[in-house]
């Protein structure tokens, strides 16, 4: 016995049928998805996961870095491409300190108008000990601070 039915005996509690307890359930968890869904279709759990997971070290880091460009470039409308449909081309040649980034279109799988041409959008120029990223977007040659 709980301790409730001891202090008042004639009061006994009510257990909950199956049916309340899934209703119950449902109300926290249908509300909880629903947000989740919105979370990552706006793109704001793949920011707060950048946000969390790109440190300073990340610069030096070539898969990292373009992980991040890859979110920065979608994100601040730079290209209107699916991130999985962007393809970013490490020059090495470039010093390690600052390199050049070719990013490109991909006409492959699932991404559309598939061809043979991989159409150069811009290249990024990224200063790795100041942590700045310059583009070229929309003047070849000419590069200005990224957003």
């Amino acid at each position: 016995m709980s301790d409730k039915t001891l202090l008042n005996p004639k009061k006994t509690p009510k257990k909950r049928t199956l049916r309340q307890h899934v209703l119950r359930r449902l109300v926290m968890v249908v509300p909880l998805m629903l947000l989740m869904i919105g979370l990552a279709k706006t793109g704001f759990l793949d920011k707060m996961a950048d946000r969390y997971t790109f440190r300073a070290e990340s610069w030096f880091n070539d898969t990292a870095l373009v992980s991040h460009l890859r979110l920065l470039v979608t994100s601040n409308g730079m290209s209107h491409d699916r991130p999985d449909c962007l393809l970013f081309i490490v020059n090495g040649n470039d010093p390690l300190t600052a390199s050049r980034i070719d990013v490109m279109q991909k006409h492959s799988g699932t991404c559309p108008n598939p061809g043979k041409e991989l159409p150069k959008l811009f290249t990024l120029q990224i200063d790795r000990v100041n942590h700045t990223i310059m583009s070229d977007q929309g003047a070849p040659g000419e590069f200005h601070p990224v957003p």
